[in-house]
């Protein structure tokens, strides 16, 4: 997942997923009221290995591996907080979203002019309609394009009042935040 996606994703919980592989492990549990079967069938592993990993008796618990912690990370994403996540999208769509981010931003200008691309802070608010679009698009290119010319059109060109037909560039994403409502 690139740096935009990630701020995309974190800008749709309001609470922090669990950290450890351990509470993971419980929420995976919690949301298949207990199953060690259901769990196992979603991270494609026995049930026993899932009683293993989650045993009581400290000689009997044994660590997942980096694949499978792989593996139970983005099964508890898939599952954190669906009904608030769904209603944060809705309200960005419908609302907008204010874009915080550090990049490398401005015209593809020449060299010394004000409008050169350099490394900026930029805090803007930006409508509903680039949030639709950044939720469909598939890749961190689209998604730069999209932000691209969002940022040019509100930043630079003034809504539209100056600056017609200019080349944005927008690269070098050092982070990407999002606050929604």
């Amino acid at each position: 997942m690139g740096k935009i996606a990630l701020g995309l994703e974190r800008a749709l919980r309001t609470r922090p997923v669990p950290s450890s592989t351990e509470a993971r492990l419980r929420f995976l549990l919690a949301v298949h009221q207990g199953s060690t079967r259901k769990v196992a069938a979603v991270l494609g592993v026995s049930q026993r290995t899932v009683q293993r990993w989650v045993a009581r008796k400290p000689g009997a618990r044994r660590p997942p591996g980096s694949a499978q912690a792989r593996a139970i990370e983005e099964a508890v994403l898939a599952r954190w907080q669906p009904r608030v996540r769904t209603r944060r999208r809705a309200q960005a769509e419908a609302d907008g979203f204010v874009f915080h981010t550090r990049a490398r931003f401005g015209f593809a200008a020449s060299a010394g002019s004000s409008d050169d691309p350099r490394v900026r802070w930029i805090t803007q608010d930006l409508p509903g309609e680039v949030a639709r679009e950044l939720f469909a698009a598939q890749d961190e290119k689209q998604q730069l394009v999209i932000l691209a010319r969002a940022l040019g059109h509100a930043y630079f060109r003034d809504g539209g009042r100056r600056g017609h037909g200019l080349h944005i560039a927008f690269t070098d994403v050092e982070f990407a935040d999002f606050s929604i409502g």
